[in-house]
């Protein structure tokens, strides 16, 4: 029977370094993806309190006043922010994929929550590796973020910005049979003199997530305006240096790679919506399934070692365990081999 879901993903500028105020809008687009009929709604990556842009523009020594900012605008996982966004889900009947800075003690991660509609935490990660000039502010994940989840509307899961160039890491995604993806990225062509980090680079990574993983990717996305660029002022008090104006581009992708949606203007704000069918998986599949017939274990598989790791561990963790705010591992043992037939659940 077809299973039609309608999706939405958000296309906007947070409260640059403003935690609260972010919030308080991360609950107005909830509530109106919610009027709209949306199950599942997709934000960007780092939405609260705002992409760092300033690891890019400025030498290090410049940096130190926003990361002081930084740190004090980036919510805990159990704190008041999370946890109105978790009511908003819950009041709303809807599920969220929210991208955040998040606090832990001194360190902060580049995370996203998955939100049921119950307001519960399906899922909380890490990004696995932050990418170049992030791995100054940012700290690593491990393999127990590398998830998907089962929904009412199909297998959700997630990814940050250029994890999407990962090929073992979104291996590991499409070996679960994820259904749909959010890709979270920020404000795009913020160096798009570096053909690496264009726009027309970033969309094609997700688009070609959905073609390589034969299922729907909601791909999201942060715009900066010019007032927003003045969060970040130069040594005159112009926009942040790296500033291009704009940077919005979300949009859905299908199975087949094609684009579902309408682009919205990319100095836009707005919220993108889908009606898929997940009946359209299985005719993407039957010609190409990287994870199941169209695989070759017998020539290369990946080995995947879903376990959380910790600093510190007890003698009986052996460890292992559980990492504070991290799911369970998906699968035992902790290194799995994902193969055709071997798919983590």
């Amino acid at each position: 029977m077809e299973k039609n879901v309608r999706v939405a993903t958000v296309q906007a500028e947070p409260v640059w370094l403003d935690m609260a105020a972010t919030t308080e809008k991360t609950i107005a687009l909830i509530k109106e993806a919610a009027a709209e009929g949306a199950e599942l709604v997709a934000f960007p990556e780092t939405w609260i309190p705002g992409y760092p842009v300033f690891l890019w523009s400025y030498p290090v020594p410049f940096q130190v006043p926003y990361v002081a900012r930084y740190h004090a605008n980036s919510p805990t996982i159990d704190g008041p922010e999370v946890a109105a966004i978790r009511k908003a889900a819950r009041e709303a009947g809807i599920w969220v994929v929210l991208g955040l800075s998040e606090k832990d003690h001194g360190s902060l991660y580049m995370s996203q929550v998955i939100i049921d509609d119950e307001g519960e935490i399906a899922l909380h990660r890490r990004k696995l590796k932050p990418t170049h000039a992030e791995r100054s502010l940012f700290g690593e994940s491990d393999g127990s973020g590398i998830r998907v989840v089962d929904t009412p509307f199909g297998r959700l899961g997630a990814l940050n910005c250029f994890e999407h160039i990962q090929p073992l890491t979104k291996y590991a995604m499409y070996a679960q049979n994820e259904q749909i993806h959010v890709a979270g990225w920020p404000c795009l062509g913020i160096l798009a003199n570096v053909p690496a980090l264009s726009p027309e680079a970033l969309i094609s990574a997700s688009q070609t997530y959905s073609l390589e993983g034969g299922g729907f990717t909601l791909m999201s996305t942060q715009i900066m305006s010019d007032e927003g660029a003045l969060a970040f002022p130069d040594a005159d008090g112009g926009p942040c240096l790296v500033y291009t104006g704009g940077g919005g581009y979300a949009r859905v992708y299908g199975p087949m790679g094609q684009l579902l949606t309408e682009p919205l203007d990319p100095t836009v704000e707005g919220i993108v919506y889908a009606d898929i069918s997940l009946d359209d998986i299985a005719i993407a599949k039957n010609i190409v399934d990287p994870a199941g017939h169209y695989a070759r274990p017998d020539v290369t598989r990946l080995v995947f070692d879903a376990s959380p790791q910790r600093p510190v561990s007890a003698p009986a963790d052996a460890g292992h365990g559980d990492a504070p705010g991290h799911a369970a591992a998906i699968a035992d043992p902790a290194v799995v081999a994902l193969g055709p037939s071997e798919n983590a659940s």
